[in-house]
């Protein structure tokens, strides 16, 4: 089936995602099945098996993608995080604090570093039509991205002594509860410099974010043309302001739905006594708190929807070729809703299901448009290949792969 249009010396190619549910759960299962067998040292063959089953089944311009990555560096790089995990359990319960410092602090320090390895490796094993893309951005242009984690990591440190500073000065012994609790007092301004801490530290995520994906589009490319990006930071604080007021209105609702079932039942069962209400009372009372649980569902799926949107809507291969996306975020929540629902009543059986349903709609509102001939663009791009720059990106770096 043939995905194009064309208007006005411009090619549109929608993109396809061909794969099922069925299909998709065979995969898993058996990554599931051998994982546990294997005490989880089968995770990176689950994972290749993975990324290349959603890659083969990903159309642009009925050509599939490909995932072509080695898989000694993904074995190494799983066993390389699993002894430093171990380590730094072994750290974490004979109680050696200095070692434990180090290891967050060398985790904080890396953290850029990671990425870029990561996302280095990820375009560098993706092919399309024989193109391999490529990330170019050096290690000072990820580490001069990652400053809202140095500053935010700042912050904390100084809100921390402030916070034993006013603790200080008030002078206030703790308050004691019942069996010899203490709790100590915490005054007006330390909340108010809790709360400074709370929104900063909102604004710094948003802002490595937004700092990573500009940079990921920008400095990725296929031969020598490199990405366009469009949106601008207070494009994402928009769409983290209107999360924020979606994760409040649900619990809102939770909470109001919890009082008024409350109130019904008091109403309808006003003679009963004893066990019958205690029952009736915590089974009110643990419906609210899994719906607390559960209620940031709804705003994690209206802030995916919306990002993707705001990304394949905004972003392009230099002047050549652009994307558009058209998917709406409240069908994608109801989706999102309804997957968590049968996930949880399968017991997690219904999962392959619900990634390949969100996958799909996500892949199939995109279209790519292109100026001319796409043929004679892979061609071009072929010929501006660089073998020995990508030879160089591959060998370069942690190569890790999420």
């Amino acid at each position: 089936m043939d995905s194009r249009t064309q208007r006005h010396g411009i090619a549109a190619y929608r993109l396809r995602f061909s794969g099922t549910g069925g299909e998709y759960f065979r995969v898993w299962i058996v990554n599931v099945l051998l994982s546990i067998v294997t005490l989880g040292l089968y995770t990176p063959w689950a994972r290749r098996r993975t990324a290349r089953w959603f890659y083969d089944h990903t159309l642009i311009a009925d050509s599939p993608l490909e995932f072509t990555a080695p898989l000694r560096k993904m074995v190494f790089s799983f066993i390389l995080f699993a002894l430093l995990y171990i380590a730094y359990q072994i750290a974490a319960e004979t109680g050696q604090e200095t070692l434990v410092l180090f290891f967050i602090v060398a985790a904080a320090v890396l953290a850029p570093y990671i990425w870029g390895s990561a996302m280095r490796f990820r375009l560098a094993s993706t092919r399309w039509r024989g193109l391999q893309l490529h990330f170019a951005a050096g290690w000072k242009d990820v580490y001069l991205a990652s400053w809202p984690i140095f500053v935010m990591a700042a912050l904390w440190i100084a809100i921390s002594f402030g916070l034993e500073m006013l603790a200080a000065d008030a002078g206030a012994p703790p308050v004691r509860k019942p069996r010899g609790v203490q709790f100590p007092v915490v005054s007006a301004p330390m909340w108010g410099l809790v709360a400074l801490g709370v929104v900063v530290s909102l604004l710094c995520i948003i802002r490595v974010e937004f700092n990573y994906k500009s940079l990921l589009v920008l400095r990725a490319g296929i031969g020598r043309q490199h990405g366009r990006w469009k949106p601008v930071y207070s494009d994402f604080v928009r769409i983290w302001a209107a999360t924020v007021a979606v994760l409040l209105a649900g619990i809102a609702l939770i909470l109001a739905l919890g009082a008024g079932a409350l109130y019904t039942l008091q109403s309808l069962f006003s003679n009963a006594r004893g066990p019958a209400m205690f029952v009736l009372i915590l089974v009110t009372v643990l419906a609210v708190f899994l719906g607390l649980i559960l209620v940031s569902a709804p705003a994690r799926a209206y802030r995916e929807a919306r990002m993707f949107k705001l990304i394949w809507s905004n972003v392009g291969l230099s002047q050549i070729a652009r994307f558009k996306c058209d998917l709406r975020h409240w069908p994608f929540v109801r989706l999102r809703l309804k997957n968590l629902l049968l996930t949880l009543l399968t017991l997690g059986f219904y999962r392959p299901f619900a990634r390949v349903s969100e996958y799909r709609i996500k892949a199939d509102s995109v279209t790519l448009h292109v100026k001319g001939g796409l043929d004679q663009l892979v061609g071009d791009l072929v010929k501006q290949q660089d073998g020995l720059g990508d030879a160089l990106a591959d060998a370069a770096g942690l190569d890790i792969v999420g």
